[in-house]
């Protein structure tokens, strides 16, 4: 990588004059460095709420994976044929206080998983791998057709005080899963990329002690003479201690330097590293869970994919430092989900009727949201009810609207108004048992 490419990353990522990591390393507020002091409490009301500001971790993929069959709700449906591998045996299990039924995979997750986890059957209506895109726009419904990870970073920068507003990608396997942001593509970051960048000799993070030090000394006179005595007191309890930026220093660069491929595990502590430099609101990460399973014999792939896919769930809400532990919410949104129904013993097909994304996180109550019913030859999502979240034909927010109100309920959940949610995707409903 060259120089003049690593610095121009550096700055993409840490803002000018690596005001981000100037912020990390004295622990003041990015608005100090951006605004100055006499500007640094200005912005509040840009945040809708910061008490429930998160991070977000999008796992997204364009493969269509097999999440949807044997997942918590896809058991007890007659005709729905789910995975026999033993693998895959279905046993009981708890979200909270509801009492499901999912393959085994989903009940070796932990408690402090499964107690804030949301299982959402949804429908995408699209059975076209490219239409990833279109799906994370949540199928037109968004305002300006924006991508729900970016619709969620606008509403979140102001609140954390990120770096920058545009989401990151660091897994993406191919140009449909890229995000976009007011209409243009981002690019994206493979983990090895960002490994190299940061380690580097070079790197302004290899020596947060010196650059807290210099810029504090050129901080001094600045904010202590335009700031009012409150607000000099209130930076100066903010300020960060040698031994404390030593600290995540060394923490940082271990985290990194751990980063040897671009694999998924790789994707999670790129992810975390990025939190923790508090760079983004929104990192996508690409979670395998069994792939576009057509020819699959004794659903062998399908099997072995959500072993693996719902193990790397339990390792992302894992891989949270405990800084963070009420900060980061996992959710995920793939293309669509696979056919339910006995002929899919060997491989299954496309379902634009039925998804399953997950949502784990300290504003979601555990539980399941929406069910499945018979669709044409097939099956599909059930129309949700808006108050108790549970699948019947008829409920108000029609299986078309599902995939709106899932974005519309992840807005609410950290606090974006009702006049704002509804103004950003006008279809679908909040799900009110799904929020805290």
């Amino acid at each position: 990588m060259k120089i003049s490419r690593r610095n121009l990353l550096a700055t993409t990522l840490f803002g000018a004059g690596y005001a981000g990591l100037r912020a990390l390393a004295t622990g003041l507020p990015l608005s100090v460095f951006v605004k100055g002091a006499r500007r640094a409490f200005a912005d509040g009301s840009a945040c809708a709420d910061s008490s429930k500001a998160q991070y977000f971790i999008l796992s997204t993929s364009a493969a269509g994976d097999p999440i949807n069959a044997n997942c918590p709700g896809a058991y007890g449906v007659s005709g729905v044929y789910n995975c026999q591998d033993p693998t895959m045996k279905p046993l009981p299990m708890s979200l909270g206080s509801v009492q499901t039924t999912a393959a085994t995979p989903w009940t070796l997750l932990p408690t402090s998983v499964t107690s804030r986890m949301s299982v959402w059957h949804i429908m995408t209506n699209t059975p076209v791998h490219p239409k990833e895109g279109d799906v994370l726009r949540l199928s037109g419904a968004t305002q300006a057709n924006e991508m729900l990870p970016s619709l969620l970073a606008k509403q979140l920068a102001p609140c954390l005080n990120t770096v920058q507003t545009q989401p990151i990608t660091v897994g993406a396997n191919s140009p449909s899963e890229a995000l976009s942001f007011d209409g243009a593509p981002l690019p994206i970051l493979p983990p090895l990329a960002l490994q190299a960048m940061l380690t580097a000799p070079q790197s302004p993070l290899t020596n947060l002690t010196g650059l807290r030090d210099q810029t504090l000394s050129k901080l001094d006179d600045l904010y202590r003479s335009s700031a009012t005595p409150a607000q000099s007191k209130y930076l100066d309890s903010l300020i960060t201690s040698q031994q404390q930026v030593r600290n995540i220093n060394q923490s940082l660069l271990d985290l990194l330097s751990s980063i040897q491929d671009n694999t998924v595990t790789s994707q999670i502590t790129a992810a975390m590293a990025l939190f923790q430099m508090n760079v983004t609101p929104v990192v996508a990460i690409n979670i395998p869970f069994g792939g576009d399973n057509h020819h699959d014999t004794g659903l062998a792939n399908e099997a072995a994919g959500n072993v693996s896919g719902v193990a790397t769930i339990g390792q992302v809400i894992a891989a949270i430092p405990s800084t963070l532990a009420d900060k980061v919410t996992f959710m995920s949104l793939n293309v669509f989900g696979r056919t339910l129904g006995s002929s899919s013993v060997n491989g299954r097909q496309h379902n634009p009727n039925h998804q399953v994304s997950i949502t784990i996180g300290s504003q979601f109550n555990a539980g399941i949201v929406g069910g499945i019913g018979p669709v044409q030859n097939d099956f599909g999502c059930l129309d949700i009810d808006s108050t108790s979240g549970l699948g019947q034909t008829g409920a108000d927010i029609a299986a078309i609207d599902s995939l709106a109100s899932y974005g519309k309920t992840l807005l609410a959940s950290v606090g974006v108004t009702s006049s704002t949610y509804d103004t950003l995707i006008p279809n679908g409903k909040v799900v009110q048992a799904a929020l805290k």
